[in-house]
């Protein structure tokens, strides 16, 4: 079983439209779309959800007004503005109300530990949900991540755990990860153990200097990486810096993508860009454009990567 990550350093490369391509053209497999805090790969793909779980990724203070006496502690402690006291009482401690705002919270326990009267308990907190769905190409495992709630590391990892389950009890062959954006934690969390990361970049500024920052994160964990230009001809000065730069550092460019507006087209309707026909949105009478064979040819170089 072979695992493959499509990663970007920057956000709008193409991405996403790719892992879509890569789900109609590779047998025998289950996708996860690992960008939990900006999931979209359900948008191409159209799945049918079968199962819904529960995420939990922190804990948030909760308190007991019972217990609770009013004495401010907890309000003077609290370093990020969570916990506040009835301004109405202020002159007077003593009875006080006492009220925590679970957005501010940020799990540290400081009140928890600092609470005289114990009146403050840790409690899991529903960061989101992970799902497991059915889709014209294959299982899919995928996840939402709740509004300003973190520890998006934490739900990569359950989803990568869980696409990896089902790939060993259907005795599939590949794992087609959609991976976050940057280099930060969630990316780190997807990226570890790979068979191949597969970094889409554009020809910009933003997009060449954001794949470098990428490649050095894949150096730093011994992961095999190589490179796909995504529009490639908006820019070809620019492409071929990239190509040197790659050459220069021993990375494979495994191929360019031209600007198509096919793909427009089949992302407006969503769709993934190829189509198991070879046909420009399914329509019997126009074949693919130049984006989806540049594709495909791309697909053969991943294969030929992954043996």
């Amino acid at each position: 079983m072979k695992e493959l990550l499509v990663i970007s350093g920057k956000g709008g490369t193409g991405k996403t439209s790719l892992v879509g391509a890569f789900a109609v053209l590779a047998d025998n497999k289950v996708l996860a779309d690992c960008d939990v805090d900006a999931a979209d790969l359900h948008l191409v793909l159209g799945p049918k959800i079968r199962e819904t779980k529960e995420f939990y990724g922190s804990k948030k203070a909760v308190l007991d007004r019972e217990r609770c006496d009013g004495c401010g502690v907890c309000v003077n402690v609290c370093r990020f503005g969570a916990i506040s006291i009835d301004n109405s009482r202020r002159s007077n401690m003593a009875g006080a109300t006492i009220r925590i705002d679970p957005l501010s919270c940020e799990g540290c326990a400081v009140c928890f530990h600092a609470c005289p009267q114990g009146a403050i308990t840790m409690a899991d907190n529903l960061s989101g949900h992970w799902f497991i769905s059915d889709t014209e190409y294959g299982p899919l495992v995928h996840a939402k991540l709740g509004v300003a709630e973190e520890n998006s590391g934490k739900l990569v990892t359950q989803v990568r755990r869980e696409a990896r389950s089902i790939a060993e009890e259907r005795g599939l062959d590949y794992i087609i990860t959609d991976g976050p954006p940057g280099i930060g934690c969630p990316v780190i969390s997807s990226i570890s153990g790979v068979d191949l990361a597969l970094i889409v970049t554009e020809p910009t500024v933003a997009g060449s200097h954001d794949m470098e920052r990428i490649l050095q994160l894949a150096r730093h964990f011994d992961v095999n990486a190589a490179v796909c230009i995504n529009k490639y001809d908006l820019d070809e000065t620019k492409a071929e810096e990239i190509e040197r730069y790659c050459r220069d550092n021993g990375i494979r460019v495994i191929g360019k993508i031209p600007f198509d507006e096919e793909v427009v087209s089949a992302l407006a309707k969503g769709m993934p860009v190829v189509t198991p026909l070879g046909t420009a949105d399914r329509s019997a009478d126009r074949k693919e454009g130049k984006a989806s064979a540049a594709i495909r040819r791309i697909w053969t170089e991943v294969l030929s990567c992954l043996k």
